[in-house]
């Protein structure tokens, strides 16, 4: 008897299981989020279907994405792009492996526009008055809060912070080391003498015992276990709920209008960067993007941020276009004329007319190459003009 042939959920059920070994938990969840709505979706509109050698583009997917775009309430286009992206990407891996699949399923001309939503940093005022409601405070939960706005990590960054954090990086430097995250890098982040005082009080404080009360039992460290600079609750998601309520309350009771959540300290911290003068570079450095385009995201540039930089160019426009004194002969009364001399004149006057050049136009810049070339032919003419 013929061994029958895996079906498709099968086979993309263990594509899924096969990228759990190299993938964080929440990736692959998201993985079997896709996989699952697209299947659920075949096995309604098209029953008979059941093997991968007989998916095709039209009907099958053509149909997906016309009923992406149908739903309602309607996915928005991030949630339609990665929809489309986690399917092509297991399709393209099973069709790398041998599997039946009929290339060109999903191209690229099907993937909606992405969304570009603007930064979300607090206001400056709204800032302000938020960093100062929270210096009112002194519990732990507000002190990892103004660690997070005065470093820019991120929330799980700040929750997995070892004890030994702080590292000395000379003998007035400090850095924050933060862990391996969400791009799987480690980086150093430089920190004032007020945040260090932030990260002490924060070990005097994770000494105490946490508040108990439903899922926030505390959890008693083993004598191998890892020490962490914020100490751990039972339920592993707790200290997201609480340090995302302590913030609601805290921006609340500062009169900040609209939903502050711990991700827009985070925005807030790179806008103040660069006001402050730091480069993109290292921003994306301090920030852990792998992309300058994403720290791009982060940053806010108002209004004023523009007129400042205008006139900061134009105040450095007039140093730029400097030209350095050279030592030119006197031309009147030249104290000795021999070829050396004649030399070093014309090598004086060819740098000019390079200095020169990014001032003009395209034409009268020609001009002066052709002019600049012909003085290196007399240099070249003198040169056998002068003994050996």
């Amino acid at each position: 008897m013929k061994p029958s042939r895996p079906s498709m959920d099968a086979i993309l059920e263990a594509q899924v299981q096969m990228l759990a070994t190299t993938r964080r938990p929440k990736t692959v969840k998201c993985y079997r989020y896709c996989v699952h709505n697209f299947l659920a979706y075949l096995h309604t509109a098209f029953p008979r279907l059941h093997q991968l050698s007989q998916l095709r583009r039209d009907p099958h997917l053509l149909a997906w994405f016309r009923f992406l775009c149908q739903q309602y309430p309607s996915p928005g286009n991030r949630t339609r792009h990665l929809h489309l992206l986690t399917v092509r990407r297991l399709l393209r891996d099973l069709a790398n492996q041998g599997h039946p699949v009929t290339p060109d399923l999903i191209g690229r001309e099907d993937f909606p526009p992405s969304d570009h939503y603007l930064p979300k940093p607090l206001s400056l005022e709204q800032d302000q008055r938020l960093q100062q409601q929270l210096r009112l405070a002194d519990t732990l939960e507000v002190n990892a809060l103004r660690l997070m706005r005065a470093t820019g990590i991120r929330i799980s960054e700040c929750i997995d912070l070892p004890l030994d954090c702080l590292q000395q990086i000379s003998e007035q430097q400090v850095a924050l080391r933060v862990p391996l995250g969400k791009l799987h890098s480690e980086r150093f982040v430089p920190v004032d003498e007020e945040t260090q005082r932030v990260v002490a009080r924060i070990v005097e404080l994770g000494g105490l015992p946490l508040p108990v009360g439903r899922g926030r039992r505390a959890v008693a460290p083993g004598p191998d276990a890892k020490a962490f600079l914020l100490p751990r609750y039972w339920q592993p998601g707790t200290w997201y709920r609480v340090l995302h309520n302590t913030l609601r309350d805290m921006a609340r009771a500062a009169g900040c209008t609209g939903r502050v959540h711990p991700h827009r300290l985070r925005h807030s911290f790179a806008t103040e960067m660069v006001r402050l003068g730091v480069s993109l570079p290292a921003l994306m450095r301090m920030m852990g993007h792998r992309d300058i385009r994403m720290t791009l995201r982060y940053v806010e540039v108002v209004q004023l941020d523009l007129q400042r930089e205008f006139h900061r160019a134009r105040q450095n426009t007039a140093s730029l276009y400097t030209i350095p004194q050279l030592p030119l002969p006197s031309s009147s009364a030249p104290t000795r004329v021999d070829l050396p001399t004649i030399r070093q004149s014309v090598a004086a006057t060819r740098h000019l007319l390079h200095l020169l050049q990014p001032q003009l136009e395209n034409q009268a810049r020609r001009k002066l190459h052709r002019l600049a070339q012909r003085l290196l032919n007399i240099d070249h003419e003198l040169d056998h003009l002068t003994p050996k």
